[in-house]
């Protein structure tokens, strides 16, 4: 398969798997969170599915389209191994929806990070959330659930508490 394919690939799994989970948890309170804003492409996707929720961006440095930068307030600056330890105590319920697309191009380094970033996040989802991830991640407590139809096994990945 070339690169072009799984780049495909998970662009249509992402789309299809968070928009299955802003269904899946529009009835259950809390914030959003995206890890890695990158480009904002995603940002932007999850503030067109869910207007009415917050959603708290994770990042080290804003280098996002102006059209797909998150309002200062709602950015976490700095590195997620220290972010999101401070965002469960910002955030003691948890979060409805945690995002993550924080790998790299490099399959097994983003095997390593998932999982040293795994149990940071975890600790970090409300009761009946959805994780959506477009790595496999390795969790205690959560219990990784089927995909949407369309998309496409292995490109993206939902865990629910």
């Amino acid at each position: 398969m070339s690169r072009l394919d799984l780049f495909i690939n998970r662009m249509v799994s992402q789309r299809a798997c968070l928009n299955h989970a802003a269904r899946l948890t529009e009835n259950i309170a809390g914030p959003a969170f995206e890890l890695g804003l990158g480009n904002g492409r995603t940002y932007h996707h999850m503030c067109q599915i869910m207007p009415d929720r917050k959603i708290f961006v994770f990042e080290r440095a804003i280098a996002s389209h102006p059209d797909s930068t998150p309002p200062q307030d709602m950015v976490m600056l700095g590195d997620v191994f220290e972010t999101l330890p401070a965002a469960a105590q910002r955030f003691p319920d948890g979060a409805s929806l945690i995002h993550a697309d924080l790998g790299g191009h490099n399959a097994q380094k983003n095997d390593d990070f998932a999982r040293r970033i795994s149990p940071v996040i975890e600790p970090l989802l409300a009761p009946g959330g959805l994780m959506v991830s477009s790595d496999r991640m390795y969790f205690d407590s959560l219990a990784e659930i089927d995909l949407p139809e369309d998309a496409v096994p292995g490109r993206c990945f939902i865990y629910r508490r």
